[in-house]
């Protein structure tokens, strides 16, 4: 009990501890009601460096903040994996340990896909646009309001292959948020789409999966992923430090947690060239999306329809299970429970909802916001 006394006595008179302390009473004194709030949420899936003063201050991310937040992020996510691994094939948890990445092409009998396919391209669904450049992203709700319509939808989704493969690459048993998707690109004269740069989404593992509805060429916004860089390695915990010392001079995605990487750096950071997913129809991607990826660049006007499905769970947490957004009577109101707080935060003035409602549509309409 003294040795273990006399170590917390020692951590506390360092002077890398007495200058974080000073560090947090300083961001404390700035907005004493906020404060308890980004105390509490250091350790969660909040990346935001000029949303957060702890996350963003430059002392403690020279102290190791940033580090130890994407190192022990990653850990965990491997720890968690290795329990989840039982419930795929070598050759699935191969794919995903080497790539980042699980493709599995004719992922559905052909009759069950063609089904699936008219059942969720045919059937009117609540839906949002955005508009990010010269490229609307069009999201269609798939919750408690719409999936008694739609059974084939809810077979996939429920079905046990289908959920081992989106828990796995998470790396946790979790609850993703359902959509159609449809990119539409070139609709005006802009600038290119900001997702067509390469990035990571957060400092941390998370999931997105694409049940592609149709072909998708190389040059027709193809998602984009860098094989491997799911990895952390010593280069790429690196540069995560340097971003963040260094986010003031960042862009605004950046800043807000989701770095952009230009293709020039990759090889010094220990990855490869970025691999285009010209796909076919009935083809599945899930993917860590901590791994760089972007969507390509569409040569001429195009639209890619496909399943989509997203999820991020708080990294920090040692277990897989225990998700309470799982719950019967919640996991299908989660969507339209976010598009009302984000409508609300837009209603007092807090953030701007880029995220429109554009009422009942199909997935083959053209795109309604076509202008800011």
């Amino acid at each position: 009990m003294k040795k273990k006394f006399k170590q917390i006595q020692q951590f506390w008179q360092k002077p890398q501890t007495k200058q974080a302390w000073q560090e947090l009473k300083q961001i404390a004194k700035s907005d004493p009601v906020k404060f308890p709030w980004w105390l509490a949420t250091t350790f969660s899936t909040a990346s935001s460096f000029v949303d957060h003063p702890i996350l963003g201050n430059s002392h403690l991310n020279d102290m190791g903040l940033h580090e130890l937040r994407v190192k022990q992020g990653f850990q965990l996510a491997n720890a968690r994996r290795e329990k989840l691994a039982q419930f795929l094939s070598r050759d699935e948890v191969a794919q995903y340990q080497q790539n980042g990445f699980i493709l599995k092409e004719n992922f559905l009998p052909e009759a069950e896909f063609q089904t699936l396919k008219t059942e969720l391209t045919e059937t009117p669904l609540p839906t949002r646009e955005t508009l990010q450049g010269d490229t609307v992203t069009r999201r269609m709700a798939l919750d408690f309001r719409t999936l008694p319509d739609l059974p084939n939808t809810q077979k996939l989704i429920d079905s046990r292959h289908w959920q081992n493969l989106i828990n796995y690459v998470g790396s946790f048993k979790l609850q993703p948020l359902y959509y159609v998707q449809v990119i539409i690109s070139q609709v005006r004269k802009s600038r290119p789409d900001p997702q067509t740069a390469l990035h990571s989404d957060t400092f941390h593992p998370s999931m997105k999966a694409w049940l592609f509805f149709t072909d998708v060429a190389e040059d027709e916004g193809p998602f984009v992923y860098v094989a491997g860089s799911h990895i952390l390695n010593d280069r790429r915990l690196a540069w995560e430090r340097e971003r963040a010392l260094n986010i003031q001079d960042s862009d605004r995605m950046s800043q807000r947690g989701s770095f952009r990487i230009k293709e020039s750096e990759l090889a010094d950071l220990g990855y490869g060239a970025p691999k285009k997913f010209a796909v076919k129809a009935n083809t599945l991607v899930i993917a860590d999306t901590y791994g760089f990826h972007a969507r390509g660049l569409s040569a001429r006007p195009s639209m890619r329809i496909e399943l989509w499905a997203f999820a991020r769970r708080n990294p920090f947490l040692p277990w897989a299970g225990f998700d309470p957004t799982r719950l019967p009577l919640v996991k299908s109101r989660l969507i339209p429970a976010l598009w009302w707080g984000m409508d609300m935060m837009e209603e007092k003035g807090i953030r701007k909802n880029p995220w429109r409602d554009v009422g009942l549509k199909r997935a083959t309409d053209p795109a309604e916001i076509t202008s800011k």
